[in-house]
């Protein structure tokens, strides 16, 4: 037997390619984006605290109410009417110039860069969007910090997987992670991160794509926890149940604070279109112009000033009345829509739990105050109503259970707010087609419930792909030469026409061929069925439809007038979504 002495020398893969290609590579850039977006989302707190400071003198204005600025004491709480308009000055020509995927909440953005872009975000987006949310956020605006720190870190992970030219599915699992990393950074939440990203980013739970953004979120929440410490966002007492009863309370609070969540939507748009309506002048300087309106908004109500979580824990811990608590309720929703409707940069998470906070703590005061032995105090219900609110306007379900348990560390009312959230979602369902992240997209023309395919066609009509029309057979022609041209034609369908050049419908070979076979006499006019309409201003999906249950391959296309205007096949259609 020959013995083989030849050396065997390991085969060296490219480090390029083993960074696109290998499960380690992933894992290995996963981390890096962890760890870039837990800096970020420390970098972005502390530009927040900055510009507070900066803005209103107060480590949080929203708790101090309604006092000088230490620096224009003469003001007295005037200031509050300028300082939106500042800071608009700063950051309406910064995003307006560098990056305006900045403007708004950030979170529809991300999920049009996943689903439309093959999660290619701009570079800049990272820095622009912080500093101009930061501004937003620091002067009054009041917008949460969850959508610009799911921009910042998606724009993160964008970057870094163009640069080592990472194909589309892996680069899409990127954004990911830069969002899961920033959501753990930004609220100590390891767990929330990862669930916000694959339920409302990718929209998919696939193994591999979930490994990399929970390994990038871990890696993002040591970070964070490493400058900004390890306690939970907000410090709430305990809460317990008292009755099982109270499940049935529990339920009512799901379809009330969801229906809230579902209003909140409605009333943002609304107020965004509205601003968009009354300002003529240049966008750039709309923030600043807006910003007076703002401005007296929290002159009037400055508990609305920033984030406001200091206002949700002590409308939680029973610090409110009723009323009051229902002003803020209001007062959010329409302080939050016009920050975002002037071009504000900031993100509406936050908002849904201060709502859902408001509206919970005033549900819970009514049914204790009905049933003082059978209900647990009014703040259990607060902190239901946050993760139903967020529930009802954004339908993530899992995600809203997970960020309000990480959140708050109150482990035990998780069965009520899993019962409540549920209940929520399908009232959200009920009441309205969209959430508050995809009624932004449906109003651009896409549709995140359909495949990219589906939306590639929705956004074509039948004009793009109309090809020339194959010669009518004249309704009076014999069916034996029917049944020629229908053969030499190659289609297995022909349109049929009159003398005078008038539709007539259309003639399939399968019809004439059984005809000849037995032994019928007629034309061709005979055997003409009308197939459903097809236009050249309609929907390509729409016209697919139509084809898929059509007999031969393809159909006519008729203009306005109802005449013979070109001719539409499978073929064609298949052209656009190679």
């Amino acid at each position: 037997m020959s013995q083989d002495n030849s050396v065997r020398v390991p085969v060296r893969v490219p480090l390029g390619r083993w960074v696109r290609e290998s499960a380690a590579g992933l894992i290995s850039l996963s981390l890096v984006i962890g760890a870039g977006a837990g800096v970020g989302a420390v970098v972005f707190r502390w530009l927040i605290t900055s510009f507070t400071h900066l803005f209103s003198g107060q480590a949080d204005y929203s708790a101090a109410g309604r006092v000088a600025h230490p620096w224009f004491s003469a003001l007295g709480p005037w200031f509050l009417l300028f300082a939106p308009v500042v800071a608009g000055l700063v950051y309406g020509p910064l995003v307006y110039r560098f990056a305006p995927e900045a403007r708004g909440h950030g979170v529809p953005e991300v999920m049009y860069a996943v689903a439309e872009r093959g999660g290619r975000i701009p570079a800049q987006v990272s820095a622009v969007k912080a500093l101009a949310s930061a501004l937003t956020i620091g002067a009054g605006g009041s917008v949460g910090r969850e959508g610009p720190i799911v921009q910042i870190g998606s724009a993160l992970g964008s970057t870094l997987g163009r640069l080592t030219r990472l194909p589309e599915p892996r680069l899409r699992v990127l954004v990911a992670c830069g969002a899961a990393g920033g959501i753990a950074a930004t609220f100590n939440a390891p767990l929330a991160g990862p669930f916000f990203a694959m339920e409302l980013i990718l929209r998919d739970f696939a193994a591999e794509s979930f490994g990399a953004v929970v390994l990038a979120s871990v890696t993002a929440s040591v970070v964070g926890r490493a400058v900004l410490g390890n306690v939970p966002f907000l410090d709430l007492p305990p809460f317990t149940m008292r009755n099982p009863v109270e499940y049935l309370l529990f339920v009512a609070l799901g379809l009330l604070v969801g229906a809230c969540g579902v209003l909140f939507t409605r009333v943002l748009y609304l107020i965004e279109d509205l601003c968009d309506r009354v300002w003529r002048g240049p966008e750039w300087l709309q923030p600043a112009a807006g910003g007076l309106v703002l401005g007296g908004v929290l002159l009037v109500l400055p508990q609305m000033y920033g984030v406001g979580y200091p206002v949700l824990q002590n409308a939680v811990e029973g610090k409110y009345a009723l009323a009051f608590l229902l002003v803020l309720l209001v007062g959010k929703m329409v302080a939050t829509s016009l920050t975002i409707g002037i071009g504000g940069s900031g993100g509406v998470f936050a908002p849904s739990l201060f709502i859902g906070a408001m509206a919970g703590t005033a549900f819970g005061i009514i049914v204790h105050a009905w049933l003082p032995e059978l209900t647990a105090q009014p703040g259990v219900y607060g902190l239901i109503g946050m993760g139903a609110a967020f529930a009802g306007s954004a339908r993530a379900p899992i995600t809203a259970v997970i960020v309000l348990f990480e959140l708050t560390g109150q482990y035990t009312v998780i069965l009520p707010m899993l019962t409540a959230i549920v209940i929520a979602t399908a009232i959200s369902r009920v009441l309205s087609r969209d959430t508050i992240y995809t009624l932004k997209l449906r109003r651009r023309g896409v549709d995140l419930e359909r495949s990219p395919a589906e939306r590639q066609l929705a956004g074509t009509t039948v004009a793009a792909v109309t090809e020339p029309l194959p010669e009518p057979l004249p309704s009076g022609l014999a069916l034996d030469e029917a049944a020629h041209a229908l053969a030499v034609s190659g289609h297995g369908i022909l349109p049929v026409i009159d003398t005078e050049g008038t539709y007539q419908g259309c003639v399939t070979a399968r019809a004439v061929a059984e005809a000849v076979a037995e032994g019928q006499e007629g034309t061709a006019g005979d055997l003409a069925e009308l197939p459903p309409l097809l236009t050249r201003d309609m929907k390509l999906a729409d016209a697919l439809t139509v084809l898929t249950s059509a007999s031969g391959t393809g159909l006519p296309v008729l203009s306005a007038e109802h005449r013979l205007d070109g001719w539409i096949t499978h073929q064609s259609v298949l052209g656009v979504v190679r």
